[in-house]
């Protein structure tokens, strides 16, 4: 939360003296404010932005929500597997209804840490998709956005549905991990952008086939695949995914890919990413029959059930409710079932 030269955090571990980020990005924060509690990061500050992988967010939503107050603007940058209708329902049963909660559909820059308190940052995305919860605050939170980051860095989309389809890292890293699954195992030192060889690139366009039929189902309007790179690595758009990321190679911003299997592309990725494709893709008869298949090939592989491990998605109960339900909710935050939410406007 907070912003400038002082941004506050909230530690799991003791903080180093500074905070270094190198690379597109140049700063140093000299005295960086540590909160010892979610009660006081909230108590301290005016925006809380939720910063880390999926697998964390519901723990954290839990921590923060008894403390947001009334008019707090809440940015969760990712979104995933839509846990703003999570913390919505957190806030609601507080009669906390007045947060404006911000979804990103990716994060403001491509980063990795180098070490305890070291970032280095490859690139800054020109193009955020975001949204809020409840829609009508969408105005004052891309506001918001855009005093913090920068005026022309966000584009507001149609709604929740359309910013979490609007991710394309968890179908991009399905097909580089699968692709390149030995490298990670390795633990070798391997350029990810070099490594989107054309049958890896056919691969990530047919999986964006599927993501942009649910899309065109559920009438809302994303970012293709090519868009995505050419947004987020500042290369020209291509004729094929694999001709772009060799561009970005041969430009220096490829990115390395990872070397554990420990990686977010896969223990993120799969349960918060892919598996909500799946249930959109069911919900909307668009079956996504490559991302169900990769989530069943990761599980196979690392011996988990990466469906079960989505604790956003078993939280809400996302099975009890149909597709209109989940349009309402998009723009409400409420998901609700059609007569529970005539019973909630009657009064009854």
């Amino acid at each position: 939360g907070g912003g400038g030269d002082k941004g506050e955090g909230w530690p799991t571990k003791p903080s180093p003296a500074a905070l270094t980020s190198t690379g597109a990005v140049e700063a140093t924060i000299v005295e960086p404010r540590i909160a010892s509690s979610a009660a006081q990061l909230v108590r301290d500050n005016d925006v809380v932005l939720i910063a880390l992988p999926a697998y964390g967010h519901k723990c954290v939503f839990d921590a923060l929500a008894p403390h947001v107050r009334h008019g707090q603007h809440v940015i969760i940058g990712s979104h995933a597997s839509l846990g703003a209708l999570y913390l919505r329902h957190l806030l609601a049963e507080r009669g906390v209804d007045d947060v404006p909660i911000t979804a990103w559909g990716t994060t403001a820059v491509l980063a990795r840490r180098s070490s305890g308190n070291e970032v280095h940052v490859s690139a800054v995305r020109k193009l955020i998709d975001m949204c809020a919860i409840p829609s009508e605050y969408t105005d004052a939170s891309l506001e918001v956005c855009r005093t913090l980051f920068g005026r022309d860095r966000f584009r507001r989309r149609d709604g929740l549905l359309a910013v979490s389809l609007s991710n394309l890292n968890p179908q991009n890293h399905m097909g580089i991990a699968l692709g390149n699954m030995s490298r990670m195992e390795r633990g070798e030192l391997w350029s990810q952008g070099e490594m989107v060889t054309p049958n890896i690139g056919r691969l990530l366009e047919s999986l964006d086939e599927e993501r942009l039929d649910i899309a065109n189902a559920l009438g809302v309007e994303v970012r293709t695949i090519y868009e995505h790179f050419h947004l987020s690595f500042h290369v020209p758009l291509g004729s094929s995914v694999s001709e772009m990321n060799r561009m970005m190679h041969e430009r220096g911003n490829g990115g390395v890919g990872p070397s554990t299997v420990d990686s977010r592309y896969v223990t993120e990725d799969v349960p918060y990413g892919l598996v909500l494709t799946v249930a959109l893709g069911k919900l909307t008869s668009r079956p996504a029959v490559l991302h169900e298949s990769g989530v069943r090939i990761f599980s196979a592989m690392y011996g988990r059930d990466f469906t079960a491990e989505n604790e956003l998605l078993d939280a809400l109960e996302l099975e009890k409710f149909d597709l209109d339900d989940l349009k309402r909710a998009a723009e409400t935050g409420l998901l609700l079932r059609a007569v529970e939410e005539t019973e909630t406007e009657t009064g009854t």
